[in-house]
């Protein structure tokens, strides 16, 4: 059964677009609630759940295990570099890493196998900075 469009959904859809990087629900509602939208939280969880589902959006586990989400501009299956710092995501193909999966499947009896692949660092930029951070400074 189709979901019909609600002006609740296309908010969270819109702020979503709007959040640079991946946003959990909880960061996306404070922004909302600031805005004076009246959007409750399960309201936003149930519209990212919606728009993860229908490949409108990504979701992903960040390092901490929390559920977070982007905005999608890639349809289809596919892969981000992930700036632990500053958010920066990078859609990337990860050609080699579709083959291991396939084979390492096929190896333990495993058909019809999906994966995720998702790489955490620092960007560039966020490098930098922290190679010109004093190491007292630095916080890890």
């Amino acid at each position: 059964m189709a979901q019909r469009n609600t002006w609740q959904r296309d908010r969270v859809r819109e702020a979503l677009t709007d959040a640079s990087g991946f946003v959990s629900a909880q960061a996306l509602h404070a922004t909302l609630r600031d805005e004076n939208t009246g959007i409750g939280l399960a309201t936003v969880y149930r519209a990212l759940a919606t728009l993860a589902a229908s490949g409108e959006a990504d979701q992903l586990q960040s390092p901490d295990g929390e559920a977070i989400y982007r905005a999608c501009s890639t349809t289809g299956h596919h892969h981000h570099l992930i700036c632990r710092s500053c958010g920066l995501a990078v859609e990337i193909e990860a050609n080699e890493v579709e083959a291991w999966a396939q084979r390492t499947a096929a190896a333990h009896g495993f058909t019809a196998a999906e994966h995720v692949v998702d790489i955490f660092g620092l960007c560039a930029s966020c490098s930098a900075l922290r190679a010109a951070e004093p190491v007292g400074e630095r916080v890890d």
